[in-house]
Order: structure tokens, then sequence, then C-alpha cells
């Protein structure tokens, strides 16, 4: 079904990031596909796909892309919110069993890469006046390590080292790839004390952006995006 207004797709789309990322875009007159596993698909209208997905599948995300397209059209923007992982022993970060390990990387990175795929794809077929922006929800992981979150570390890593290298290729087509990681004033992380208000507003200004910016998108509150020497 083609679509006169631009799409969004967030996969993972939570009570806080998810949720505010949608509002604002639905304020910018965008039309909202949403995947998570606890998304009900009855709840939908013209302007508003619910879709239910278990991304520690990486196969499950071309089946997405295309519901979306079918429903609303070809997403301009893609949001990868995602994420897995559970606090391990920081005295034994190897004792993670392999499975869990495993699962959390899929979620973390195997399909937030064939997401981020599968949104180059569409931006291919976009007209120019369309966003064809790719966030990813990151935080300070990729740039240290705390001992308790080894496989959440890993994947936000992995991730990192594809977005920054996607931003790089695809800037000559118009393509945007972000990994956005919201932090204090200072640069320390946020941690759980995340603002899904701010991911809204800062992740509309991205969208917005005309040329890539920084592959790396470290944010403030109330302030936007603000460099921070690496941790």
């Amino acid at each position: 079904m083609a679509s006169t207004s631009p799409v969004i797709l967030i996969l993972g789309s939570g009570p806080n990031v998810g949720h505010h990322v949608a509002q604002a875009f639905v304020a910018k007159g965008y039309k909202i596909a949403l995947a998570s596993r606890s998304v009900k698909e009855e709840d939908k209208n013209a302007d508003l796909v619910r879709i239910s997905a278990d991304l520690s599948d990486p196969h499950c995300v071309k089946g997405i892309f295309s519901k979306v397209e079918a429903s609303l059209g070809l997403p301009s923007v893609v949001v990868y919110n995602a994420s897995a992982g559970a606090p391990n022993n920081p005295e034994e970060p190897l004792s993670i069993p392999l499975a869990d390990f495993s699962r959390d990387l899929h979620v973390n990175t195997t399909s937030a890469f064939v997401a981020a795929q599968h949104a180059a794809l569409s931006f291919e077929r976009l007209p120019d006046h369309r966003s064809k922006t790719f966030i990813y929800t990151g935080n300070i992981l990729n740039e240290t390590t705390i001992a308790s979150l080894l496989d959440g570390g890993v994947g936000k890593s992995a991730t990192a080292h594809i977005i920054r290298s996607a931003a790089a290729a695809y800037s000559n087509k118009g393509f945007k790839f972000y990994y956005a990681d919201e932090r204090k004033a200072d640069g320390t992380p946020v941690y759980s004390k995340i603002s899904g208000e701010a991911h809204g507003k800062f992740y509309v200004e991205l969208a917005e952006h005309k040329s890539q910016g920084p592959w790396q998108q470290t944010f403030v509150e109330d302030v936007g995006y603000k460099h921070f020497p690496t941790a």
C-alpha cells in the first residue's frame, strides 16, 4: 500500500523510549509501525500497525519489513530499540551460558544488522525527499567495559562497528546511520534513568538532518548532541 505520509518502523517498541519516539514522530505526521513481542496485532488502524515479533530470531526481520510495506508503505526512518542481557557475575563474566549469550547477541546485534540491511533496501526505493535514517539505541558499552554486563557490551560494541561502517559507506547515497547514546551532562552514562521524551525529540532531529552527522550521537537531555572524549 502506497503512503503519502512518511513511515517510521520502531523495532523493540517498549513503554519508555519506544513510546516516546512514536509520539514524537506522530506529531511530525508519520505513520507508525511498532514491532515487539508484547504488542497485540489486532490493535491497529490506517496510521498505526503493530507487529508481534521476537527479535532473538533474526529471520523474523524480513517479514516485519514486508508487513510494514504492505500496510503503510516503505519506512523512511527505522529505529532499532531492542536490547537484551541480564547482569552476570562480575567476578566470572565468562560464566554466561552459551544459550543466553547467543540469544542476547541475536537481539543486540544480528537482528539489528538484518534490520539495517532491509532499511538500506527500503531507502533505495524511496524518493529523494524522504529522511532515510536508521537509528540504533545504544549506550556507553561500545566504549568501556562493565564487568557485570559482558554480553550487552559485546552486542553494543559489535553493532556500533556496523553503524560506523554503514554511515561511512552510504552517506553518498543520502542514507544516515546513527548509534545514539544518552549521557549525563558530565558524559557519564544515564544507566536506567533513560529519558524516553529526550530520545523522541533527539531522534526527530536526527531524522530531519539533511546529511549524515557523526555516526556516534552522544546526547544530553535538554541539550542535544554533545561530543565527549572516549570513555
